[in-house]
């Protein structure tokens, strides 16, 4: 049985809560990444994607250079740990119309990132195609005017609970 360790991105960088738009913009270019893990010493406090930084900062008139990432980054992220089954993350990755979730070791540390394109490239072509088809469901645009959590797209359980899959 294939597990995550098999095929996910180790070394992924991440970013304080104090962090501005801005440098998470520049670390996202530098890396050519979507998403950058928040971290507080090497834990998982959050998750901020080049979406959220876009339609919750600049969107909303906050300033890119002085505005934290605490203030739009998804603070319910759904995790998995380094032995779970390929299998499972990317059920819950289905479940919950994800594409990306950090991978923790058994302290909870950030050891690295499972991505769709890790699933793709690595692990079973067809199951990624499965999540894929779930996480890209058409939904109607949220014309409200209202800020709101990310939700799966940014990272966040799709619930708005928190995300740990097991622990």
């Amino acid at each position: 049985m294939t597990q995550v360790a098999d095929v996910m991105t180790r070394g992924v960088r991440c970013l304080s809560p104090d962090d501005s738009l801005q440098s998470a913009a520049q670390a996202m270019d530098e890396l050519n990444v979507g998403a950058i893990p928040v971290c507080e010493d090497d834990r998982v406090i959050g998750m901020v994607t080049d979406r959220d930084i876009t339609v919750r900062g600049v969107a909303q008139g906050l300033a890119p250079d002085s505005t934290p990432l605490s203030d739009v980054m998804s603070q319910h992220v759904e995790t998995c740990y380094v032995d779970d089954p390929l299998e499972d993350v990317a059920q819950t990755m289905q479940d919950v119309q994800i594409r990306r979730v950090p991978v923790l070791d058994h302290d909870e540390v950030l050891i690295g990132i499972l991505s769709l394109g890790d699933v793709a490239t690595k692990g079973d072509l067809d199951q990624a195609g499965a999540v894929l088809s779930e996480i890209s469901e058409p939904c109607e645009p949220d014309r409200s005017g209202t800020l709101s959590e990310s939700g799966a797209e940014g990272g966040g359980s799709a619930s708005g609970g928190p995300g740990r899959m097991r622990g």
